[in-house]
């Protein structure tokens, strides 16, 4: 398994190039391991270790505090479906741009079904292989993604992903890991 450091700075290089705002023949040229987009979704692949993750960013994004909206700056804010070979379902992960709350968690809500991700710094994860099961399936079927979180500032954020091309995007990263 790769360690969790290399993981983070490869998904790092991914994000920025992938919120740079590029266009998509642009984007393209810039980066050297995405090999498919599928609507709001793109697909990269990493060769040692052997990673394949689709990713998309927010579509909207509301951050609040005291319950009126406030601008904040945050990093990037992405959420992933990782495969690595020997997995058959990925690994849901999200970085919110920001460090999370202690002992919080991230909310995600896809149609009626609600999940909860656990946090280390600015990343959240399911708690287990059938955790991820499960809100990979939701996110199979779903049209939409709601994660809620709050900033160790105390900022709650709202950030809606799309999930059209969700399903193209990690059959295509699935495969990509196959090989």
């Amino acid at each position: 398994m790769a360690s969790l450091g290399h993981f983070r700075t490869t998904v790092a290089v991914a994000a920025t190039l992938f919120t740079a705002g590029l266009s998509a023949p642009a984007f393209a040229q810039e980066s050297t391991n995405r090999v498919a987009a599928e609507t709001d979704w793109s697909v990269f692949v990493e060769d040692s270790p052997k990673e394949c993750w689709a990713v998309s960013a927010p579509r909207e994004t509301v951050n609040t505090r005291g319950g009126q909206p406030v601008q904040v700056r945050r990093g990037d804010i992405l959420l992933f479906a990782t495969y690595r070979p020997g997995r058959s379902t990925p690994e849901i992960s999200f970085t919110g741009g920001y460090p999370f709350a202690p002992d919080s968690t991230v909310d995600v809500t896809i149609g009626s079904n609600d999940f909860q991700l656990f946090i280390d710094g600015q990343w959240a994860w399911a708690g287990s292989p059938e955790d991820d099961q499960r809100l990979f399936a939701a996110m199979r079927g779903g049209a939409e993604a709601v994660l809620s979180a709050r900033s160790s500032r105390g900022t709650n954020t709202r950030d809606t992903f799309s999930l059209f091309g969700f399903t193209a995007a990690t059959e295509e990263a699935a495969r990509q890991c196959a090989d």
